[in-house]
């Protein structure tokens, strides 16, 4: 491998490298046809890039004669990175934007499918509101207060898992708070710019970050089991998330955050090892049992 000239191939040449290296790695093989059909490239090109990558990593690949196809050789080592996330996700809705219509996974795949998703005529809009550091004004549908008009400045997108929601200041309350998108009707950006206080430096909750540490449930007999399923480096797992959403993901990850793990049910495979460090967290009243401390206290001392 020549780390010298993996560093200096244009963006397009690494993109269509990478791709290269994707499908022998995941799917074993690659031919002129795959790099032609993803980048629209001509078989010349595509004969160009597979050359290149040769040259740049001869022993990850071969070349099968009778079917014209390169292979996966038998001492394989990426050249490039492929993070997890993004190779499920490819995996599973296929290798592009999704600008041909509906995507299409590289493997049988099945996934939770998705119940709550933005109308892009709401979430357009917000974006570039994020992106211009504008207020918006929205009707807002609310769960304890029904419909009102509110301006927002939002800062942020969130994906709790279950829907997204968009972080901003709301000028009635006067603080920051998670909007829920599909909630969210006739957004109209205002000509107007933001002030110091509405913006994402000025949100605590944002911009704290705390420290989740999550270890086997106590409760089960085979705590090595769940640490091979998280991968876990010495029996715990040290996250570093944002306050203003530590309480949705200890919820969508099903993580007892009571201080006694008195969590028993099937689903809470992980327990939150100090439920202190959710202390003076706005959303911590979602994460699955937990109790504010002081209240841990009183009832200690009944």
């Amino acid at each position: 491998m020549h780390p010298q000239r993996v560093g200096n191939l244009s963006q397009g040449q690494r993109e269509r490298l990478t791709y290269l290296e994707f499908r022998l790695y995941f799917m074993g093989e690659i031919g002129r046809p795959d790099l032609s059909a993803r980048f629209g490239v001509a078989p010349a090109g595509a004969t160009r890039d597979i050359a290149m990558y040769r040259e740049l990593a001869p022993q990850n690949i071969d070349f099968d004669n009778s079917s014209k196809t390169y292979r996966i050789s038998g001492e394989f080592a990426p050249i490039f990175e492929h993070p997890p996330q993004r190779v499920l996700s490819v995996l599973s809705l296929g290798f592009g934007d999704g600008v041909d219509g509906e995507p299409r996974s590289l493997l049988p795949c099945e996934f939770p499918a998705t119940l709550s998703c933005p109308r892009m005529e709401v979430l357009a809009p917000i974006c570039r509101a994020i992106h211009v550091k504008r207020p918006v004004a929205i009707r807002y549908q609310s769960m304890s207060s029904g419909e009102s008009e509110r301006v927002i400045v939002p800062i942020a997108l969130v994906d709790t898992g279950l829907r997204w929601h968009v972080r901003a200041f709301d000028r009635k309350s006067g603080e920051f708070r998670d909007f829920v998108i599909t909630r969210i009707q006739n957004p109209t950006i205002l000509n107007e710019e933001s002030v110091a206080n509405e913006r994402m430096d000025a949100d605590i909750q944002w911009t704290r970050i705390v420290e989740l540490d999550l270890v086997p449930h106590p409760r089960l007999s085979r705590p090595e089991i769940i640490q091979m399923d998280y991968g876990m480096q010495d029996g715990s797992i040290r996250l570093r998330v944002r306050a203003a959403v530590a309480g949705y993901m200890l919820l969508r990850w099903c993580i007892d955050a009571s201080p006694d793990h008195s969590l028993k049910e099937e689903q809470y495979r992980l327990w939150l090892r100090d439920p202190l460090a959710l202390y003076g967290v706005s959303s911590a009243k979602l994460a699955p049992g937990y109790r504010m401390p002081e209240k841990s206290i009183q009832e200690k001392n009944k």
